[in-house]
């Protein structure tokens, strides 16, 4: 046999197997190298961080989504309402937000067309919507009727007052107005007052001068009762200028033509019936005198003027001077 010849066949048969082990054997290779590649990518680098603390970690966990947006909008909104106050803008602001809401309500068809004022007598129609604070701005559906009627009771003449919204755009208002009762002079100054003691207004109108005048502290409070009394002794009261009520305590009657008459603290019903009768049947406050005091329940004092005292003490000297020359003779 020729040995070149089975070296051949030798070679044929084996060719495939030595194919597949070439392939593996260089597939390892290659993924060898990529491994190796990669491996030598350097790695990102790393924070050391301490673990996040606890209070941290139950806050992210049960707080809802975007509670960050709400916290800083809320922050953002307490920084401008902080800055109004500061600034003293907090009525322009209220004031601002009324006039919006207001407009968009008129817009809506609740404007306010008809206004009913029942029971005013010395307030107009303006005057009243004005101290209530409804203006042409107003609409209906905001206007808040409780605060309209304090409004209106905090005025003097007012003492009482119903508000009534009838939608869509009537407004009825109805009020008891106090009457004036009297004049009241304290320190000076006079006011016109109700029977309750309220200060209406300061005297200015003409239309008041025939009010009775009291005068004095207290006096404004207790006039209601005195003044009763006085009109059950209408001879008394036609010639009365003035009540004036001294030490709150007691009354002094000023009467037209300046007499003085100092009434008692207690029992001043006789008192005035004593004057009335005096009057009547001696024409006492036609007399040339200046006082009477009836401040003593057993007797009753009277202070002449200048000139009845003058002519009185003449009177006097001349009965002394007869009465000296008639023992003489």
């Amino acid at each position: 046999m020729d040995g070149a010849g089975r070296l051949t066949r030798s070679l044929r048969s084996v060719g495939p197997q030595a194919d597949l082990k070439a392939a593996a054997i260089g597939a390892v290779v290659l993924l060898r190298e990529r491994l190796g590649r990669r491996a030598r990518v350097p790695a990102k680098p790393t924070i050391d961080r301490e673990p996040p603390n606890r209070l941290v970690l139950l806050v992210e966990r049960y707080l809802p989504n975007r509670t960050g947006i709400a916290l800083t909008v809320l922050i953002l909104l307490g920084s401008a309402g902080l800055g109004i106050v500061k600034g003293g803008h907090v009525d322009e602001f209220t004031g601002a937000l009324s006039n919006a809401r207001n407009t968009l309500a008129n817009s809506a068809g609740f404007r306010i067309t008809t206004v009913v004022i029942n029971g005013r007598k010395h307030l107009s129609q303006d005057e009243v919507l004005a101290i209530g604070g409804v203006n042409g701005r107003s609409s209906l559906l905001f206007l808040d009727a409780a605060t309209v009627r304090d409004r209106l009771k905090a005025n003097p003449w007012i003492s009482d007052a119903t508000i009534l919204k009838l939608y869509p755009g009537q407004l009825q208002v109805d009020i008891v107005e106090r009457t004036a009762f009297a004049l009241w002079q304290q320190d000076g100054r006079l006011s016109v007052i109700s029977e309750d003691g309220a200060v209406l207004e300061p005297y200015v109108s003409r239309r008041f001068a025939t009010l009775p005048l009291v005068v004095g502290k207290g006096a404004d409070v207790r006039a209601r009762d005195f003044l009763a009394l006085l009109d059950r002794y209408p001879q008394v009261r036609s010639v009365t200028k003035a009540a004036i009520l001294v030490g709150e305590r007691r009354w002094n009657l000023r009467l037209k033509d300046g007499l003085d008459i100092r009434l008692p603290e207690n029992d001043v019903g006789n008192a005035l019936a004593m004057l009335s009768k005096l009057d009547k049947e001696d024409r006492l406050f036609s007399r040339d005198i200046v006082t009477v005091d009836m401040r003593l329940p057993d007797r009753l004092t009277v202070q002449l003027s200048e000139d009845a005292a003058k002519a009185r003490e003449e009177l006097f000297k001349d009965k002394k001077t007869k009465k000296k020359a008639g023992d003489s003779a």
